[in-house]
């Protein structure tokens, strides 16, 4: 009976251990908005009084939210448009359009649906200004344009798109709200004179305020158990070894480098993703070992593990472009050159390494281009014969050495090589 009782028991644990970390895996998988955005109090009262003068009076704005990826761009302007959506004016009365650069148009307002135009650039412009067009303030709706990686418009054929979208924001015809969202801070710069001269130069930059005691908080709040968990007692236990754990010094380290890096909170759900990931019915609370070793996954050089899986030729490619590197101060360089430095290794070496064909070297420098291990100067269409064109090692000379360092059964020439000072 005691044996059955504790196999009972054991079940039960088990199945609110997984039930606690399926809650919080989905909370840190599909993150859903913030009551109130962190630290971007004054840019969320300056967008949503932008918009709501749209919705409610007509008026017509343009505006760009500016700042690095993470620091909340989306999020904030998903908080404002949730607010706005609240407001009675605005509820049957907006219209919300989201495009990207290649005009492809998404309405995903609840009266329309979800629709995609799948004709031609040409086609999907000339339909859309024509349906601006025909509208005035009184009559209209007003249209909400989100253009997200605004500066991917720039580079679309004389700037058509903006052009025309901007110049209906200045006219009186249907009231509209022109959003771009961008990380180039250098984005007016690419914009022409005459698309320039239509914009009204808002910007709302985004630079997070976020101090490390708020950022624990957050730490707090994404892994504690909400008080309507089914198992009262496993949420109040869950909950407290959360509490401590925050309060540990280790764990406390690992969340200052984490927060130091980057206050990107993608990078924190990662983090706490593998830690929470770890919780089994053996041990059914977070532990510091869990932090540690999430850390320790979530900081491992994702380049330096690719090397591991080079063929011996590869890597001796690598070492080839390490040298070009180091003799030429880090300028751009051809694959005749990496092949003429590997050749020379050869001559010397012949007894230890095999020699290759000139086209296999070019497959496996190939192959290094598709890892984007080596990466061309001009991304462009280049005239140049492939093995003349220019191009520059992704990778810093600490990460090839501590490549060769773990790389299984290195032979002991090339160790030498990478080790010298020439080539």
């Amino acid at each position: 009976v005691q044996d059955r009782c504790g196999c009972v028991l054991m079940m039960l644990c088990d199945g609110v251990c997984v039930q606690a970390q399926k809650l919080l895996r989905e909370r840190l998988c599909h993150q859903k908005l913030p009551d109130q955005p962190v630290g971007l109090d004054s840019q969320y009262k300056h967008l949503l009084e932008l918009l709501r003068r749209t919705a409610v009076h007509g008026e017509s704005n343009s505006v760009l939210i500016v700042g690095p990826r993470g620091s909340g761009k989306t999020m904030l302007l998903g908080c404002v448009l949730r607010e706005l959506m609240s407001l009675k004016e605005a509820q049957k009365n907006v219209l919300l359009v989201e495009l990207n650069e290649k005009l492809q148009l998404c309405n995903e307002t609840k009266s329309l649906g979800f629709l995609v135009f799948q004709g031609s650039f040409a086609e999907n412009l000339a339909f859309l200004l024509e349906a601006l067009k025909k509208g005035d303030k009184s009559s209209s709706r007003p249209v909400l344009f989100v253009l997200d990686e605004f500066d991917l418009f720039a580079h679309h054929k004389n700037q058509t798109l903006l052009y025309n979208l901007l110049d209906v924001s200045q006219s009186a015809q249907t009231p509209v709200a022109v959003l771009g969202l961008t990380c180039r801070l250098d984005v007016l710069e690419l914009l022409e004179k005459r698309v320039k001269s239509r914009f009204s130069h808002r910007q709302i930059h985004l630079f997070s305020s976020l101090s490390f005691a708020q950022y624990l908080d957050v730490v707090r709040a994404q892994l504690s158990l909400p008080p309507d968990f089914p198992d009262p007692k496993f949420s109040d236990e869950w909950n407290h070894s959360v509490t401590k754990l925050c309060e540990d010094k280790t764990v406390e380290e690992i969340l200052r480098r984490n927060f130091n890096g980057s206050k990107d909170f993608r990078s924190l759900h990662s983090l706490l993703f593998l830690a929470v990931s770890r919780v089994s019915v053996s041990h059914s609370t977070l532990r510091e070992a869990d932090l540690i070793e999430a850390w320790r996954l979530i900081s491992v050089d994702s380049k330096a593990n690719v090397l591991h899986g080079l063929s011996i030729l590869e890597l001796c490619l690598i070492i080839a472009m390490k040298h070009l590197n180091d003799t030429y101060d880090g300028e751009p360089f051809n694959f005749q050159m990496v092949h003429n430095e590997f050749k020379k290794f050869i001559q010397r070496k012949s007894h230890s390494i095999h020699k290759f064909e000139k086209p296999v070297v070019m497959k496996a420098f190939e192959h290094l281009l598709q890892l984007e291990l080596v990466r061309p100067v001009d991304s462009g269409v280049c005239k140049v014969q492939r093995e003349y064109q220019l191009m520059r090692l992704m990778l810093e000379h600490g990460q090839v050495m501590e490549a060769l360092q773990r790389y299984p059964q290195c032979p002991t020439d090339v160790k030498q090589w990478a080790l010298s000072a020439f080539g």
